[in-house]
């Protein structure tokens, strides 16, 4: 993204928003509201992603590739809870040189599983990154037409002010645009131990 967008950096956090914040949200008391603000416009950018149906999509398909994730080391993870207590079933018929051969080797496997998984969990999280991203590129020339729209004098993210005139609340709009520009689009997670090693000199 480059620094003239008027969608900012908190576009990472849009698919953040708990449902615990929403309940608490919707349990607020009402409260007595002061006249629309000419020229002063809010948009809730979490919002607009998540409940736009690419934000909703982004969010299955993360399910998707979290599950796949797991799929692919809880065998592992489960093979060497396995061994482990298989081998301090045995450990009094072991002599103490072969066990603490077989130890080293079963810690030698719990080390690697677990950069394996601190890799994977980067890896998902640049894909929700890099797709959110995709999402902001999309949504950014939406605030911009919505701000031209309404003649708007500033733009204000939704979620760095309490309350706000609903008057002024332009989220509702960029939703619509966001679902006319884009559904869905195809990814899959990142994979970012296939980096090219550094050329010989």
């Amino acid at each position: 993204m480059t620094k003239n967008t008027l969608i900012g950096s908190a576009l990472l956090a849009a698919l953040a928003m708990t449902s615990a914040a929403a309940a608490q949200t919707a349990a607020s008391p009402p409260v007595a509201l002061g006249p629309a603000i000419p020229g002063l416009c809010v948009l809730s950018i979490n919002q607009a992603i998540s409940t736009s149906t690419v934000g909703k999509y982004v969010g299955e398909r993360m399910n998707q590739i979290v599950a796949q994730v797991k799929a692919e080391l809880s065998p592992e993870d489960t093979a060497i809870a396995t061994d482990g207590r298989a081998l301090q079933a045995k450990r009094g018929t072991l002599d103490a040189a072969t066990f603490q051969t077989q130890a080293q080797a079963l810690n030698a496997r719990v080390n690697a599983l677990r950069e394996k998984a601190d890799l994977r969990q980067r890896e998902v999280q640049a894909t929700e990154q890099k797709a959110i991203n995709r999402i902001a590129q999309e949504l950014d020339p939406i605030a911009r037409d919505i701000y031209q729209q309404h003649r708007c004098s500033i733009l204000v993210n939704k979620e760095s002010v309490m309350i706000a005139n609903p008057d002024m609340d332009l989220t509702s709009q960029a939703v619509t645009g966001l679902n006319a520009r884009i559904q869905q689009f195809a990814f899959d997670r990142e994979h970012l131990d296939t980096a090219q090693p550094a050329a010989r000199r």
